[in-house]
């Protein structure tokens, strides 16, 4: 099951389960739509694949299966992933 982590790894932006600007890797790597198309040209940073829109859970079952409250985060941001 899809961990739904809460934020961009580059700004940490916020992005909730319902988020359609979140972006994951294969691995679950999570990053904004902007810094997904902008710094990262839509390849992982972390694994070299590719970022695809993060497909969102339907909030009845957030209830039984919550998205992941950990927030991993790049210290230098962008600037280290690009």
């Amino acid at each position: 099951m899809l961990q739904l982590r809460p934020s961009c790894e580059c700004c940490d932006k916020d992005l909730p389960p319902d988020s359609t600007e979140a972006r994951i890797c294969s691995f679950e790597c999570t990053f904004c739509a902007t810094c997904s198309e902008s710094v990262l040209a839509g390849k992982c940073p972390n694994c070299g694949g590719e970022l695809l829109a993060r497909p969102r859970r339907p909030a009845a079952k957030l209830i039984k299966f919550p998205a992941s409250t950990e927030r991993v985060v790049k210290q230098l941001g962008c600037q280290e992933a690009a």
